[in-house]
């Protein structure tokens, strides 16, 4: 029996970025997927907002998504644009790029820079675990052993089912038709009131084929037909614009679902297996990527010994919450687009609302996830918060804080009388740099803030602490999320 410390179930966004974190730390990670390539049918999700990318450009590969994208003001509320320019990041923007590019990119990274293994054509489709590991049972026949089974394997989870954990929310109300499809006639682009459009698959050049997603007038099942896409582009527009060819053909629906816990035993759950929501807002590749983010390094720690097992019960405690407000603002974004005059009159007011200052950094900071602040306690207003990417001057000369995040370990910055930092038995495990920065700090939604005079930065980018050094809960912290002051075997 192969043995490994992590089986990730789905190679899609959340499993591939869950798998580079892992291999970031050290740990021996296959992903197994059940497409025979990476190919993915269809454009699925439609690009990446600032937050994603900021935590891929705290790994140091943004530029490579940036480089194939396009940089666009991508946010939007119940399809009314968000401006996000003036958020004080370096990505005040977000990212057209279709998904199946986006995992083009991810799997180049973890599978040939970062040499993580992947199984192709093979499903989980059960398991069996014990106090010591997880028996990872395989459509191919065959039985993996892992220290920890993460289901990444997509909102139908075959992982989440064994497990036997409920999928709780709301059953679909209304579906929709999506498609990529070749066009007779110049079709009307743009998106329309009640959501949903037309636009060009390649967004740089333009022509077809011509994506198209429609409101289907009551809930349907079963795969869609062209038959189908032109009876809606009917209704819709009065003509089917020729319609033919179609490169893919499929059906959402508005179900809202998220997990009751996101872990039993040495079985967790992450992105899409963990929470469904409607594509509103274009929330639920991000969300995954985030939650590997907040998973990778904790589950690292607790594989290697550093930290008890009890640290990944803080990755339901943070990353839950987040979802559930993603769905109740996709929720909020179907209500809105509901086809009738009243609520017309309803996205009417709420566009107002969003044209003024204060309700648009709110709802443009919660869309975009800069605003996600984890409840660490009281503190520094930047507590719980993504650490703002900082130009900092060292001995080293200059640099910034995403810079000193690229290999996904903590560092301890210290703003104050250089040489101060003494992290005693956390020097091999977390990283301390004197700097200098600027004196205030600009987080989004909230404004300016003192800087405090020290930061301890966890390796997915938030705040675990922040203070003068000779504060007592800097040791707390340092063993609350990086293992008591004693392991045995330290790295």
């Amino acid at each position: 029996m192969d043995e490994h410390d992590v089986v990730i179930a789905g190679g899609g966004p959340t499993g591939l970025m869950l798998a580079a974190e892992l291999r970031l730390a050290g740990v021996d990670v296959v992903i197994v997927e059940r497409r025979a390539t990476q190919e993915l049918e269809g454009s699925r999700a439609g690009g990446l907002h600032a937050r994603t990318l900021e935590v891929l450009d705290q790994r140091g590969v943004a530029g490579r998504f940036v480089d194939a994208g396009q940089v666009a003001q991508t946010q939007g509320y119940a399809y009314v644009p968000l401006d996000i320019s003036d958020f004080p990041t370096r990505f005040n923007h977000g990212l057209a790029l279709w998904q199946n590019e986006i995992e083009r990119i991810l799997a180049e990274w973890v599978l040939d820079d970062l040499d993580a293994t992947i199984v192709r054509s093979c499903e989980v489709i059960g398991f069996a675990q014990d106090e010591e590991g997880v028996d990872v049972d395989l459509s191919d026949g065959r039985t993996l052993w892992a220290a920890y089974l993460v289901g990444c394997d997509g909102g139908r989870s075959s992982v989440r089912k064994a497990a036997n954990i409920d999928f709780v929310g709301l059953d679909a109300s209304t579906s929709y038709l999506i498609a990529q499809v070749e066009m007779a006639e110049e079709p009307v682009i743009g998106v329309r009131a009640e959501g949903g459009g037309i636009g060009p698959v390649d967004r740089v050049n333009g022509g077809g084929p011509y994506g198209v997603v429609l409101r289907d007038p009551q809930v349907e099942q079963g795969d869609p037909t062209l038959e189908d896409l032109r009876r809606a582009l009917v209704r819709a527009y009065g003509t089917d614009f020729g319609a033919h060819s179609p490169r893919w053909l499929s059906r959402f629906t508005d179900m809202s679902r998220q997990a009751e816990t996101y872990r039993r035993g040495r079985v967790l759950l992450a992105g899409d297996a963990a929470h469904v929501h409607p594509p509103q807002g274009g929330q639920g590749l991000n969300t995954g990527v985030q939650d590997a983010v907040n998973l990778g390094w904790k589950l690292a720690q607790v594989v290697h010994g550093t930290s008890p097992e009890h640290l990944l019960d803080t990755y339901q405690a943070e990353r839950h919450p987040v979802a559930a407000r993603v769905l109740r603002n996709t929720e909020a974004q179907v209500a809105l687009a509901t086809p009738d005059e009243r609520h017309q009159s309803l996205r009417q007011a709420m566009a107002d609302l969003l044209q003024m200052d204060e309700p648009r950094r709110h709802i443009a900071g919660m869309l975009s996830a800069l605003d996600v602040r984890y409840d660490l306690g009281d503190g520094h207003p930047v507590l719980g918060r993504r650490m703002p990417d900082l130009d900092l001057i060292t001995a080293d000369g200059p640099t910034r804080v995403f810079a000193l995040l690229h290999d996904a370990r903590p560092v301890l910055v210290n703003l104050g009388e250089p040489g101060g930092a003494d992290l005693g038995p956390w020097a091999n495990r977390v990283r301390a740099i004197d700097a200098t920065s600027a004196r205030r700090w600009e987080l989004p939604v909230i404004g300016e803030v003192p800087a405090p005079a020290a930061v301890l930065v966890r390796p997915d980018g938030h705040v675990a602490w922040a203070g003068d050094l000779g504060d007592p809960a800097l040791p707390a912290a340092l063993a609350t999320w990086f293992g008591p002051s004693a392991v045995a075997g330290d790295r």
